[in-house]
């Protein structure tokens, strides 16, 4: 597909320093916010200056689309410039979602005690009026309930996935279940970032294309030629109390079935990195990633870039892990496809952003919520919740239903 027939627009892109925002939210669309958080660092988009055309390859749209940008960055800190967000399905071959990137009119960031504005215009268009700050709108609670899987149903899925073991066809699969509901027609979405990111704020909150989460898995971040991966498998819910937190964190760090779902995932980030990085290494043993809600097994890796390969090449080809979809990779996504119900859409494909230069921060869309915002005015807004467990030789369908549940948690309390 040539440049042409991909409409690659000319853009201009204008980054300055400003005075710190109070709530860098209330500029973000209360029924479609864009908005990537952590930690205090945020970038929140306003508007659309260009967004990817249907069918278009990610990846070689935006190589061009920052060929033909002229750019004006006074600040040069990851996310200034010229920035896009994306969020892509997990599976193209077998989903209704389609891969989303666009370039907001603007954005703010903040990272640190920096931060900036940058203004994107389109060559040819007329003045535009600058964006507002829109307060937040009033509190409001979403309908959830069973989606396609039961609890019950769910374990039947992963009584599927161990005969799928246990048979050789694959050595671990990834098996999710579904909530489905509503929100009430007009309501604003920014709570929900706004209550994850509060209560989840070592997690990447993010909100793209009406997928909204705060997800605690990074699958790759490039800046300035390192790359850097989190690998997550291996979950266990926090004690009640600190005697039973502590038996937990350690049951989890001795667990076999565990410790061999975490090498799989460990050794699928590695093994599609490797093409594209030097000096690549990865810690020898996971450590114990504390969250609110869980402990997950985690191991940190990083290389250096080699090559021209930008952030969004290294998403297509770490995309999906063996920690969200299954070892061998292809023939667990046959086994998810034959045994899950649903159309997983988004959830557990990549989510982030990417600059000109090709870095950017992508995370694996979990701990989310999947929202038609395109559902006509008036009308009550649909959503559907997944949480997952990987399954290995000796999972127990009841165990691995109760993770599901502890997974919800997130989205789902913040939901109510």
């Amino acid at each position: 597909m040539t440049s042409s027939a991909l409409g690659i627009p000319r853009l201009r892109a204008v980054t300055r320093r400003i005075e710190p925002v109070d709530e860098p939210l209330v500029y973000a669309s209360p029924d479609d916010p864009t908005v990537w958080s952590r930690r205090g660092d945020l970038l929140v988009g306003v508007g659309r200056a260009a967004e990817l055309p249907a069918g278009a390859p990610a990846a070689q749209w935006w190589r061009d689309v920052a060929a033909a940008a002229e750019i004006d960055d006074k600040v040069r800190m990851p996310g200034s410039g010229l920035v896009a967000f994306g969020t892509l399905p997990f599976d193209p071959a077998n989903t209704s979602a389609s891969a989303a990137l666009a370039v907001p009119r603007m954005i703010i960031g903040r990272r640190g005690d920096t931060s900036w504005v940058t203004h994107v215009f389109v060559e040819g268009e007329p003045e535009r009026e600058e964006p507002q700050a829109v307060t937040l709108g009033p509190h409001w609670s979403a309908t959830v309930g069973p989606g396609a899987c039961t609890p019950d149903g769910y374990q039947g899925e992963v009584r599927a996935g161990l005969e799928a073991i246990a048979s050789g066809e694959v050595a671990k699969v990834v098996l999710a279940r579904d909530l489905v509901g509503t929100v009430p027609a007009g309501s604003d979405l920014r709570r929900l970032v706004r209550a994850l990111a509060s209560a989840y704020p070592d997690t990447w909150t993010f909100a793209v294309d009406g997928t909204i989460g705060a997800s605690p898995e990074t699958l790759v971040t490039v800046s300035g030629g390192t790359v850097t991966a989190r690998v997550l498998a291996g979950t266990a819910a926090r004690g009640a109390d600190a005697d039973a937190d502590t038996a937990a964190s350690v049951a989890l760090a001795t667990s076999p079935k565990d410790l061999d779902e975490h090498r799989y995932a460990v050794q699928s980030v590695l093994t599609s990195l490797r093409e594209h990085t030097t000096a690549l290494v990865a810690e020898p043993e996971p450590f114990m990633l504390k969250l609110p809600n869980v402990w997950h097994l985690a191991t940190d890796v990083e290389g250096s870039l080699s090559g021209h390969a930008s952030s969004l090449d290294l998403v297509e080809v770490l995309h999906p892990t063996a920690a969200v979809a299954g070892t061998p990779t292809q023939a667990a996504l046959e086994v998810i496809r034959r045994v899950e119900p649903f159309d997983r859409g988004r959830y557990a494909g990549p989510v982030g952003w990417i600059d000109a230069a090709g870095d950017g921060e992508w995370a694996i869309a979990l701990r989310c919520a999947q929202f038609d915002v395109h559902t006509n005015a008036g009308a009550d807004i649909p959503l559907i919740a997944h949480a997952g467990a990987g399954i290995v030789a000796g999972s127990d369908p009841e165990t691995e239903m109760l993770e599901t549940r502890v997974k919800f948690r997130p989205i789902v309390d913040a939901l109510a």
